[in-house]
């Protein structure tokens, strides 16, 4: 049992929106790490932030991943740093890995600095995303199979991008996410 394909990419990339849309037109189910965080902990992923810290979110998010990675069928998305841990990297390995790239503007615009993403918060967002992307960006290289921009993109553009790179371009099961659901 191996997850069809494991979406990757900083905050902004579109991973939800897009692995949604990716799971629906492949026929298979969808689950966003972050999601599987929450469920675990029962709470969101900015109290555990702020509650325990971010070594304990990375750990709990490790812990999600190996139980998605071995047990989840269908389309997996990475919370963004997910890459940062060893332990996953290595497990990314046998697996289609898809990087989601996005330009800079592109992320900033998109997130909105929304106090979701706690990593994103603080007194200069954009200097922040600018350094998280400049960490990360070489990590998400490193573990990806496949490689494909976001910018000047739909998310339902992305989608078919992704099934066609991974050769199983098929015709949409059913109507798009609107592009405002990115992500």
């Amino acid at each position: 049992m191996r997850p069809r394909a494991v979406l990757v990419g900083p905050p902004g990339s579109g991973k939800s929106t897009v692995g949604r849309l990716l799971a629906q037109r492949l026929g298979t189910g969808f689950l966003d790490s972050d999601d599987a965080v929450e469920a675990r902990a029962g709470r969101t992923i900015s109290e555990i932030f702020t509650t325990d810290g971010e070594p304990a979110f990375r750990e709990l998010e490790r812990a999600a991943i190996a139980t998605a990675l071995a047990e989840h069928e269908g389309v997996l998305a990475l919370g963004g740093g997910a890459v940062l841990a060893e332990q996953t990297r290595r497990l990314l390995a046998a697996h289609t890995v898809v990087f989601l790239g996005v330009g800079m503007s592109e992320g900033v615009r998109r997130t909105g600095m929304s106090t979701a993403r706690p990593l994103l918060t603080g007194v200069n967002p954009r200097a922040t995303y600018k350094a998280l992307l400049d960490e990360r960006l070489p990590i998400y290289r490193e573990v990806a199979t496949l490689e494909i921009g976001t910018d000047d993109r739909t998310p339902g553009e992305v989608a078919e991008a992704v099934l066609e790179s991974l050769g199983a371009a098929e015709p949409s099961a059913g109507p798009e996410c609107p592009d405002t659901a990115q992500t």
